[in-house]
């Protein structure tokens, strides 16, 4: 079955970085979209960035925008998430998501299919 594991998460200072990781198994990673997102306490999730099947096209949030950098290694199965000059508004658990089959960066939550359990990132003041 899919299982998608999530680490690298932690405490961090307000302009530090962190890289996140996701290892994927149970299908064939090369050929899935996957994605980044994120939900703080009290908030709905929210998308954070996106990397189309082939690892060309990637699509950001704008609060993370030049800030966040999404990877994908497909002989490795892992998809990553660099985060740089991190903000206090950055906290929250982080999880990747399968997207669509041969999918681009751009597509809509609902078409995410599998989850990780995700990952705590908080940045403290």
């Amino acid at each position: 079955q899919v299982q998608l594991v999530e680490s690298g998460g932690g405490l961090v200072q307000a302009g530090g970085s962190l890289r996140l990781s996701c290892a994927a198994s149970g299908y064939t990673f090369s050929t899935y979209a996957m994605g980044w997102f994120r939900q703080a306490p009290g908030k709905e999730r929210e998308f954070v960035a996106a990397i189309g099947w082939d690892g060309v096209s990637t699509n950001y949030a704008a609060s993370v925008k030049g800030r966040f950098t999404i990877s994908r290694d497909n002989a490795k199965k892992m998809v990553y998430l660099q985060m740089n000059s991190l903000k206090p508004e950055d906290t929250a658990v982080y999880y990747c998501a399968v997207g669509p089959l041969y999918g681009s960066s751009w597509n809509p939550e609902k078409k995410y299919d599998y989850w990780g359990q995700g990952t705590q990132v908080t940045v403290s003041s």
